[in-house]
């Protein structure tokens, strides 16, 4: 009878596993994503998939690290949650062999000002506020130099910082916050460059408000990661066209008010 019961309980013990523990059969597709707007965008298309016989499980994570860990040990067939630069620096720190299928969105950074209407309208020697962490503060930079306010030194990178300016001709004078500060701070410098999510917190709409604004030209383009080699998998073929859809971007440009921006 002992025996029984523990087999049982053994049962109800594997029962009880995450849903992403267990490895994909063929027509299964488990993808893991952060809940706005990845996990969002995922469900919208289970039917599309459905349709050509992929079940599509949708696994949500509130971490940024999870995710890669979960691809890597094979528990998840792909992940959307993250851009390439972000990608690329994790799979390098932990030797991952994980690699970008294809893009999707920008949730954009954009310059925004209370006093200026335009980029050329900021005086000489305005105070612009930027990110203070290494990620979003060298891709405010880079957003910058693609609108030929400032130039940075070729060596900058993707990290960049106001000490890597090469040419700086109207004198703008740099000032680091926290990201989640930037809009608080509008009232007390002259423009500030804002994540998407913390704009739309603030009511600012990216489209409309703001300055300048990243596009599909931005290296942080949110990306569907794979493990290297899986690129081509029919399911992770169907579910970029499934993302890519006229569908998937109606419902981005109707739902997000700018701060999701289609690359498609």
């Amino acid at each position: 009878m002992k025996k029984v019961f523990i087999l049982a309980g053994v049962l109800v013990l594997a029962a009880a596993l995450p849903v992403f523990a267990r490895p994909s059969s063929d027509n299964v597709l488990k993808v893991g994503a952060t809940p706005v707007p990845h996990a969002e965008l995922l469900n919208l298309v289970k039917s599309d998939l459905a349709a050509q016989g992929i079940t599509l499980q949708v696994v949500e994570f509130t971490d940024y690290v999870t995710p890669n860990l979960s691809l890597d040990a094979g528990d998840l067939d792909a992940n959307f949650f993250q851009h390439v630069p972000y990608l690329e620096s994790f799979a390098a720190e932990r030797n991952l062999k994980l690699v970008s299928a294809f893009g999707v969105h920008v949730e954009p950074l954009g310059l925004y000002s209370r006093t200026s209407k335009s980029a050329g309208e900021l005086r000489d020697g305005a105070s612009i506020a930027i990110p203070d962490d290494p990620t979003n503060r060298g891709r405010a930079l880079l957003l910058l130099q693609a609108n030929g306010l400032i130039t940075l030194q070729a060596s900058a990178g993707i990290e960049g910082t106001p000490a890597d300016i090469a040419s700086n001709p109207r004198n703008f004078r740099f000032r680091e916050l926290e990201a989640a500060q930037l809009p608080r701070a509008l009232g007390d410098v002259d423009a500030a460059v804002i994540n998407g999510n913390y704009a739309l917190d603030a009511g600012l709409n990216p489209v409309t408000d703001s300055l300048i604004l990243e596009g599909a030209q931005s290296p942080y383009v949110n990306i569907v990661a794979v493990k290297a080699g899986h690129e081509n998998d029919p399911r992770i073929l169907a579910l970029s066209a499934a993302l890519r859809s006229q569908k998937v971007k109606d419902y981005i440009l109707a739902t997000y008010n700018g701060g999701v921006v289609p690359v498609f």
